[in-house]
């Protein structure tokens, strides 16, 4: 998409976030599990956007820090309540400014991972953050699995209709790069707002491919941040991968 960069996400949909995907996932599971995989240590999150993970967990008393490209969803982020106790960094998750900060976890929730659009921009996030990882330090990765059958080749939807706005969902994919390109429309009486996505998906297989060339090695895979089996028919999952000795 010509003009879409690192920060076109988040500064496309910080002013409704939350109002469009702040129950998208199960929130409680999520924070247990990433605090349960700090053991008290620190964590970063990747794609912190507005806060949705990394105020509750800060609540819990971990140290949190919280790295996005985009300075919107960082402010909304800013001004919520508890926001003064998470390190914020404005930078892309695919070259990290993280000298001299280091994490018992990093993590990326529900696709976040997937907006990095380029194999290789997966790669140098990795790299970057397993530099940053304390010794058997962990990163988590939840995506969905693409399905076996193939996905749609794109199209156009209705994502929400009320009384006094419409938001079209318009799509393409690209199969053979895995990449897909959206634009939400967001028609309402003050006008058309356009909320442009785009998306670099991977299989489980081809994230542990990534993962094992920044050093990090596949611990667990499960269905959900509860810890279902994984299922390699299912919808999603979440995968753990622990630094290793490699350099």
């Amino acid at each position: 998409m010509k003009g879409y960069g690192a920060s076109s996400y988040g500064d496309s949909f910080a002013d409704v976030y939350d109002d469009w995907y702040g129950d998208i996932s199960d929130i409680d599971a999520t924070v247990a599990a990433v605090e349960r995989l700090a053991d008290g240590g620190s964590v970063l999150e990747l794609g912190v956007g507005t806060g949705r993970l990394a105020l509750p967990l800060a609540a819990r008393g971990l140290e949190v820090t919280g790295l996005d490209a985009s300075a919107a969803m960082l402010d909304v982020l800013r001004s919520k309540p508890g926001a003064d106790s998470i390190d914020l960094i404005e930078a892309d998750m695919a070259d990290p400014p993280l000298d001299g900060r280091y994490f018992s976890i990093a993590f990326a929730a529900f696709n976040t991972f997937f907006n990095l659009t380029d194999t290789e921009a997966q790669e140098a996030c990795l790299a970057g953050v397993a530099r940053s990882l304390r010794p058997g330090g962990r990163v988590a990765i939840e995506g969905f699995i693409p399905p076996r059958e193939g996905m749609p080749e794109g199209g156009m939807s209705v994502r929400e209709i009320t009384v006094d706005c419409a938001v079209l969902t318009i799509s393409q994919h690209d199969v053979e790069g895995q990449v897909i390109t959206g634009q939400h429309v967001d028609i309402s009486e003050a006008g058309i707002r356009m909320r442009p996505w785009m998306m670099h998906y991977r299989s489980p297989a081809q994230l542990d491919e990534t993962a094992a060339s920044a050093g990090l090695v596949l611990e667990s895979r499960a269905a959900d941040w509860s810890g279902a089996p994984f299922d390699p028919r299912g919808e999603a999952h979440v995968s753990v991968y622990r630094l290793t000795d490699l350099p």
